[in-house]
């Protein structure tokens, strides 16, 4: 048997808020249901899509450190972003992609505070591509709300 995962979740919560939740008298217990049925809908979304978000967003931050590469002046950030533009995920378990976004997200603010105190053309607009990468990010790791009309 393989299960598919979402689909299970997303007939669970189903079943939870529509045919268990209105036999339950207590509220906080209908209440209760009714959050779990929830949470179970969005980690079905994020079952789907989790790697890939996560490694959609590593590939950018490495690609935006492969340009910033030329813009930073002290050798030690120089290194740091070198290795990180050079790396790649070893792994697809979200746990170990979470591990490696973290770093790299850390390392994009290192790199952000830098090139914000910069004045050129250059780093204006990889500063410009760093919030507009931020801005992706935000949005692709939103949760759906699931419509029950």
């Amino acid at each position: 048997m393989k299960p598919d995962i979402p689909l299970v979740l997303q007939h669970s919560f189903g079943k939870l808020l529509l045919e268990v939740a209105p036999h339950i008298t207590a509220e906080y217990a209908v209440g209760n249901t009714s959050v779990i049925g929830l949470m179970m809908f969005m980690s079905a979304t994020e079952f789907e899509r989790g790697a890939e978000v996560r490694a959609s967003e590593n590939r950018t931050m490495r690609a935006i450190f492969d340009e910033a590469e030329g813009l930073v002046e002290e050798a030690g950030l120089q290194a740091k972003l070198a290795e990180a533009a050079s790396g790649q995920e070893t792994s697809l378990l979200l746990s170990d992609l979470d591990a490696s976004n973290d770093r790299l997200k850390g390392l994009l603010i290192e790199l952000q505070s830098v090139i914000e105190e910069m004045d050129s053309p250059q780093a204006r607009a990889l500063n410009a591509r760093i919030w507009a990468f931020l801005s992706e990010a935000a949005e692709a790791r939103k949760l759906p709300y699931p419509s029950l009309g």
